[in-house]
């Protein structure tokens, strides 16, 4: 059973999403705008949030960018808009998928279980820890506070980038071609080519100081994608004490 938060203005779809989400054996809480869903993620422990774009006060964009910068939850957006700038700036933002209205609640009762079973799978690889947090070779990721260090410094990472690097990082040696970064990353749909694979990588790399020609964390495997280095045999990737 999940937590679930679904944020829309619409009494009628937050209660028939709520219905069918109950009826698969979650728990739902319902939200009719930004801030008192920001409040609530804030009050309570949640699974996945299913977050519409056209709000009252705070829009569902600015709720996404929010709860990214305290927060790794699944983010499901939805929107009435067929434009694919919204799509593609909720993705860019953190939103983890996204379903346009009208849609059928079949679909969204498959992607929910897909986003809650990527998540599953996540919390028992292996790295992933009982504090939400990885280290690897001097490297090391916060996942519940998002946060990323290099020793002892800090470094700020957009959303998408940090996704990419965790997602990496919780799979060391496993090589991942470009296309299935794509789908696990940014999402089955996400409108862009893997060139964006790239440009993130690049990102990545200068900002925690990785070599790509001699790599500490992010190896290319050319012809292929990428992988994240395995650490040596005395290297951390156990429990870190908060």
């Amino acid at each position: 059973m999940a937590t679930i938060l679904i944020v829309d203005d619409e009494p009628n779809l937050r209660h028939t999403v709520s219905y069918n989400l109950c009826r698969e054996g979650h728990e739902v809480l319902e939200a009719a705008d930004g801030e008192f869903a920001l409040a609530t993620a804030n009050d309570e422990p949640l699974d996945l949030v299913i977050l519409d774009v056209m709000l009252p006060g705070i829009d569902g964009f600015e709720v996404c960018r929010r709860l990214r910068q305290r927060s790794g939850v699944p983010i499901l957006m939805l929107t009435a808009r067929h434009s694919e700038i919204d799509r593609v700036v909720g993705l860019e933002i953190g939103a983890d998928d996204y379903l346009v209205k009208p849609f059928s609640m079949r679909e969204l009762l498959a992607r929910v279980k897909a986003m809650l079973r990527r998540t599953q799978i996540d919390r028992t690889m292996p790295g992933t820890e009982v504090k939400n947090r990885l280290q690897i070779s001097g490297l090391t990721i916060m996942l519940d506070k998002r946060r990323v260090m290099v020793g002892d410094s800090e470094v700020t990472l957009k959303p998408r980038e940090f996704e990419l690097l965790a997602f990496l990082t919780r799979r060391p040696g496993i090589v991942f071609s470009r296309e299935q970064l794509l789908a696990e990353v940014w999402g089955f749909d996400y409108p862009g080519n893997t060139r964006t694979v790239d440009v993130h990588i690049r990102s990545i790399r200068d900002k925690i100081g990785d070599n790509a020609e001699s790599p500490n964390w992010i190896e290319t495997v050319w012809g292929v994608g990428y992988r994240c280095r395995e650490g040596s045999q005395d290297d951390t990737r156990r429990p870190v004490a908060s």
